[in-house]
């Protein structure tokens, strides 16, 4: 589709723009039909004249009965058109950024390597995780808070005090958050989520931690609360929870909707002690979970429900890191992935043998494949474990 403009240094610019992009010779069209009046045309080709004399651009004009309308612009001499135009070159102005972003900080390697991909993307007029080179202070702050996130100074800060701290800036954070994670992973290991939040809750980051809901036979600060279905407390309370005996099972949740289900039809008469977790847990959830495990013996089983994806998979990883004992996957196999699911296609795929010894591992590997589908567990009317199904090697 061909670039029309009626305005010349729209057209001129944007013959600069394709150059760095690195397009060879690129032609820009005027829009006869759109000038806004007879004025207007006569400034446009004026403007384009001056250019040619000058020896950057070359036109060329219509032959037949439209004969000596100009047809196109095409650049004939790049430098000559910045110097016309007086504006300096996009390797010029990444390289002035460059320092702008890198200068006087000491930042990991990795994080400093992928910061300079971000130049040579400005230098061929590209963006950068949405970031131009006019985001240059932005950028560096991405970088600051990148470092900082990896150096844990993070840890029990929300969002926004963690920017004001780290950058003077309690809002830049959420403005640039995709550019912070894509730095951030070049050294923590992250989720395979598109959504940057919860990859952020996954490394203890959130605006505050969600509360954790709680569904089962326990005492909280010593009342009982058998009377209602499940409580939601701040995860840091874990302690104020009780047990008057011990559950059959420990379930935890990722779907909110598949939590209600679980505890309002499968498991009514509370015989396990059901957790919602919020998707990605928090950093705070992983400690409440650990101190959780740390007070039931070996023997009660813990269990984990998610989607059939590699997020779910994920997820289950982290909580089984959390609770740090066996963790067995509930409703999450490939025959129900197969039955339910939908193709895989265009989302990130994992690896095969990176659940290790896990007892996700035999999904994991499924999720590796070309042909694998995934399935969210809303699909599946909630059930009580089989707390005697021997575990498959």
């Amino acid at each position: 589709m061909p670039r029309k403009f009626t305005t010349a240094d729209d057209l001129l610019h944007d013959l600069l723009n394709r150059y760095e992009a690195g397009t060879g010779e690129p032609v820009g069209y005027p829009d006869h039909t759109r000038f806004e009046s007879v004025v207007a045309a006569d400034q446009f080709l004026r403007r384009v004249y001056d250019a040619e004399q000058f020896g950057a651009v070359s036109l060329t004009r219509n032959s037949g009965r439209r004969q000596g309308e100009l047809k196109f612009v095409r650049l004939a001499d790049p430098n000559k058109l910045y110097r016309y135009l007086q504006r300096i070159p996009s390797t010029e102005a990444a390289s002035a950024a460059g320092d702008t972003i890198l200068s006087g900080l000491t930042v990991d390697p990795a994080i400093r390597n992928l910061a300079l991909t971000a130049i040579d993307a400005w230098s061929r007029n590209k963006k950068w995780s949405f970031l131009g080179i006019e985001d240059a202070p932005s950028m560096r702050n991405a970088v600051v808070l990148a470092q900082a996130i990896v150096d844990r100074k993070h840890a029990g800060l929300d969002y926004r005090t963690f920017s004001r701290r780290t950058v003077g800036d309690s809002k830049e954070l959420e403005r640039i958050e995709g550019a912070v994670l894509r730095l951030v992973g070049t050294i923590i290991d992250l989720p395979p989520s598109r959504n940057t939040r919860a990859s952020f809750a996954s490394l203890g980051l959130e605006r505050f931690s969600q509360p954790l809901l709680l569904s089962g036979r326990f005492l909280l600060s010593g009342a009982d609360t058998s009377g209602i279905p499940y409580v939601g407390i701040p995860p840091t309370a874990i302690e104020t929870v009780s047990f008057p005996e011990l559950p059959e099972y420990v379930l935890t949740i990722e779907n909110f909707a598949s939590f209600n289900r679980h505890v309002l039809e499968a498991d009514t008469g509370r015989r396990g002690l059901t957790l919602y977790v919020g998707g990605y847990p928090s950093l705070a959830a992983q400690k409440a979970l650990r101190l959780l495990s740390s007070r039931f013996p070996p023997e009660i089983r813990f269990y984990h429900w998610s989607d059939i994806d590699p997020d779910g998979t994920w997820i289950f990883r982290t909580i089984e890191a959390a609770v740090e004992r066996t963790l067995r996957p509930h409703l999450m196999t490939r025959e129900l992935a197969e039955t339910f699911g939908e193709p895989l296609a265009g989302q990130v795929r994992l690896r095969k043998g990176e659940g290790g010894d896990s007892m996700i591992a035999a999904l994991v590997d499924y999720l590796s494949s070309a042909d694998a589908k995934a399935m969210e567990q809303e699909h599946i009317d909630p059930s009580i474990p089989d707390l005697h199904e021997v575990d498959k090697p």
